[in-house]
């Protein structure tokens, strides 16, 4: 079996708007417009992002980013395919993300996800993620769940 790479990419580039778009896709899927907090691969461009491709024969085959919020890292844009889901990329994309962290001097990493997405909830907590209070520029909103590990 081939080994998966996982390295830093611009989010504009074709297979970046492939998978941005795909994860948003899946969130419009379960969720409205408004209850969605996610960022543009233009936002993703920021300086404070660092957005990571997930590849295996050079394929792209999922994605994350890390945001610096200064105090602590945030996860966002966690997404994997359908092509590509079943082999544990989700897992080895949120160590590298962790790893990155630590490497940037973060001693938490946060998250915000929804209440109905089952699966990455249950990812999350099999991490070591663990439900907290709301952080950052988010509102209260029934259908946020906000976590948070310490690295």
């Amino acid at each position: 079996m081939s080994k998966i790479h996982i390295t830093q990419e611009s989010p504009i580039t074709d297979d970046g708007h492939t998978l941005i778009n795909g994860s948003e896709a899946a969130l419009r899927a379960v969720y409205s417009a408004d209850e969605c907090f996610t960022f543009t691969a233009d936002e993703l461009l920021d300086d404070k992002v660092s957005f990571f491709v997930a590849r295996k024969n050079g394929v792209a085959m999922g994605c994350i980013a890390l945001v610096n919020e200064v105090a602590y890292g945030e996860v966002k844009r966690l997404y994997v395919p359908d092509h590509a889901r079943g082999l544990g990329i989700a897992k080895v994309l949120m160590a590298h993300l962790e790893t990155q962290a630590k490497a940037q001097g973060f001693r938490y990493v946060k998250l915000e996800t929804g209440d109905k997405l089952v699966a990455a909830v249950a990812l999350y907590k099999s991490l070591g993620y663990d439900v907290c209070e709301k952080f950052g520029p988010y509102e209260d909103d029934p259908v946020s769940l906000f976590m948070k590990k310490a690295l």
